[in-house]
């Protein structure tokens, strides 16, 4: 990921042995994020999770933002200055109507850019932790054939244009939906799936270190 993204690890050594999310991330578990403060690209450990408005019902955790609802309400100012990139291997969504569920991974030939929202929350404990989001657009392509949503991805050539540090104002947030939206459906036209094993549908108990994750299996 840092000769991808060509970003400041730190320390890589300090946290890639303990982020055992390689196969498999589930929503509260930390996953590797790439933002610019204005300094150059770095990439961290963050906590897939956001903090939820005090309207809004306790549920599950907030983990995706819809595209069409960056502009305004609760997800502007995190879109106006604090984006990101998920880097991925790819994705899983799940079919059927009955448990247990059939999971397909979704992928492309490399590692995804998925766009992100990125801020720092507090968390039931009192203490301070840093979140993100995944951007979420409507599928096109192989996606649309399992899921209605997909992440809005970026391509190499459109990462510092959405990472910039500088707030986005006017015009240019029209411009960078519209790139997004652009984007997001070139790489929606090379992403592929097939069906894997229903070992990934439980969380507590999947070993997400395991390659078999993502390799395809008969349907």
């Amino acid at each position: 990921m840092i000769r991808e993204f060509v970003a400041d690890g730190g320390k890589p050594e300090d946290w890639w042995k303990s982020w055992s999310g390689a196969y498999s991330v589930a929503p509260t578990e930390s996953a590797p994020i790439v933002r610019d403060r204005g300094e150059g690209r770095i990439l961290e450990l963050v906590r897939w999770d956001w903090q939820k408005p005090q309207n809004r019902p306790q549920g599950g955790p907030i983990i995706n933002a819809r595209m069409e609802k960056l502009p305004q309400g609760f997800w502007t100012p995190a879109f106006w200055a604090a984006r990101c990139i998920v880097p991925m291997r790819g994705y899983y969504e799940w079919t059927g109507e009955k448990t247990p569920k059939t999971p397909h991974f979704l992928h492309g030939d490399g590692l995804l850019a998925a766009a992100g929202l990125t801020w720092s929350m507090e968390l039931p404990n009192g203490e301070k932790s840093r979140c993100f989001v995944v951007i979420t657009r409507k599928a096109r392509d192989a996606s649309g054939e399992v899921h209605d949503r997909m992440p809005a991805f970026l391509m190499p050539d459109t990462w510092d244009a959405w990472l910039t540090s500088e707030k986005l104002t006017g015009d240019k947030k029209t411009e960078t939906l519209a790139m997004l939206e652009q984007t997001s459906g070139d790489v929606a036209s090379t992403i592929r799936e097939h069906i894997v094993d229903r070992k990934v549908n439980n969380s507590r108990t999947v070993d997400p270190t395991d390659p078999s994750l993502i390799e395809p299996v008969a349907s």
